[in-house]
């Protein structure tokens, strides 16, 4: 996955965001528990990015670039 579909991906879901530069997407409740949900699934049926439960933290999730980054070390491991 690059960063460039993981954007595609978030910006179907909320055009309205531009997540190239939002941070505190968790923090200022942009993004809410069902938006993560999708996120999740979004990511395990079309990447095969498989998130565990210690991997959905508000951290990872507050910004494209963080949960970029997470995905990166999922897909080392």
């Amino acid at each position: 996955m690059t960063f460039e579909q993981l954007l595609d991906m978030l910006r179907d879901m909320h055009p309205d965001i531009d997540f190239l530069t939002a941070e505190g997407l968790i923090d200022g409740h942009i993004l809410t528990s069902f938006d993560v949900v999708s996120i999740v699934a979004e990511l395990s049926e079309t990447y095969g990015v498989e998130l565990g439960a210690v991997d959905i933290v508000p951290e990872n999730f507050n910004s494209a670039r963080a949960l970029f980054a997470l995905i990166e070390r999922i897909e080392e491991e």
